[in-house]
């Protein structure tokens, strides 16, 4: 079996009973289940939701994107290897920490294989919740560039890259384009401050104004124990992005979870602690693949240019990449997920047919 066999690039094409379209985000498909598969689920599994609650097999893939590009390698690679499971392996640790702790739960029911949750569907907040402890990145960019001020917070004038902050700084911006809101213009990914978010709450799909200390709380405690856990591990946790959504459980009562992902090295930057003391950054996330794209070709402003999104789109679908450089990926997601769990992450060597057999088997999702 040739390495791009093992790889899972197409996750939208399963055949699970659904009677709703499937929806295919850049690393993940989300297969929603009919009511009376839902139901019959809940009452089987004994799940702690809503027995009407809209449940969904969540298929990761191995895809990289990065640049808001979908990006591929030589000889048929379509995706990194091992990165799916990367990716929900240190999701699923840090979602369990986060319950350990009493913190919050998450959209996770249930965990059939790796590449696999069983989810339920949450009313999420309009916000990607993004916390920061060291100036680097987008930040810095700005920061050189004579900003001073974040998402409403004023920051001092002496900073130096990758400096750590005096304290976590919380610097949301708009997930999705929110039309109607004053001062904020109606395009995804805009940077708002708390002044926004306290003035325009239900806008954000905030239940109530005291909900946005729980949901800040819920970001800063979050990034504590994944920044306390890393350490152990002697490594940096230095910025990540945080969704966050409501359900019902069982009785009705609703509560504030934990979506999407979390902790992981597509949605955060993780830096190794050695050669950060020796004063040498040495990025244990998707930040290096980033890196190599704005090296690899000689016009990096297409890639960080929205206004050149079309040259972009281009750029990724007509280049294959090296396949050393799709393989620097997987080491590095399968090194730090593997520090992370503690164990070494066992590959499917066929992660389409796992999939269909337990999901037939176990959970009778399959359409025959």
């Amino acid at each position: 079996m040739s390495l791009a066999d093992k790889v899972l690039a197409v996750n939208n094409d399963l055949p699970i009973r659904t009677d709703a379209p499937i929806h295919s985000g850049k690393v993940r498909s989300v297969y929603w289940l009919t009511e009376d598969n839902s139901r019959r689920l809940i009452e089987q599994r004994n799940y702690d939701v809503a027995p009407d609650a809209p449940l969904a097999i969540m298929v990761i893939s191995d895809r990289i994107s990065a640049f808001d590009c979908i990006w591929h390698g030589e000889g048929g690679l379509n995706g990194v290897p091992g990165k799916g499971a990367a990716l929900n392996a240190i999701s699923n640790h840090w979602f369990s920490l986060f319950k350990q702790n009493g913190l919050a739960d998450s959209h996770i029911l249930e965990i059939p294989h790796p590449f696999v949750w069983i989810v339920q569907k949450a009313k999420p907040l309009m916000i990607e919740a993004i916390a920061r402890q060291y100036i680097t990145g987008s930040m810095w960019r700005a920061y050189a560039k004579g900003e001073r001020e974040f998402c409403g917070i004023k920051i001092a004038n002496d900073l130096q890259k990758d400096q750590k902050l005096p304290e976590l700084l919380i610097t949301p911006s708009t997930k999705g384009i929110l039309e109607g809101i004053p001062g904020v213009p109606a395009q995804d990914d805009v940077n708002i401050t708390r002044q926004n978010i306290e003035d325009n709450y239900q806008a954000f799909n905030f239940s109530k104004p005291a909900d946005i200390d729980l949901y800040e709380k819920l970001l800063k405690e979050g990034f504590d124990v994944i920044s306390d856990e890393l350490a152990k591990i002697d490594q940096v946790f230095v910025d990540t992005k945080f969704e966050f959504g409501y359900v019902n459980d069982k009785n009705g009562n609703e509560k504030l979870i934990y979506m999407d992902e979390v902790g992981t090295p597509d949605s955060s930057r993780i830096w190794d602690g050695p050669s950060q003391r020796e004063g040498k950054i040495v990025e244990k996330s998707k930040e290096n693949f980033r890196q190599f794209l704005l090296n690899h070709f000689p016009d990096p402003d297409i890639l960080l240019n929205k206004d050149r999104m079309a040259e972009r789109s281009a750029l990724a679908k007509e280049n294959a990449l090296p396949e050393s450089a799709i393989m620097d990926v997987s080491n590095t997601y399968l090194d730090i997920a593997e520090k992370i769990i503690g164990k070494k992450l066992t590959l499917s060597e066929n992660p389409r047919a796992e999939i269909i057999q337990i999901l037939r088997d176990e959970f009778d999702l399959i359409a025959e």
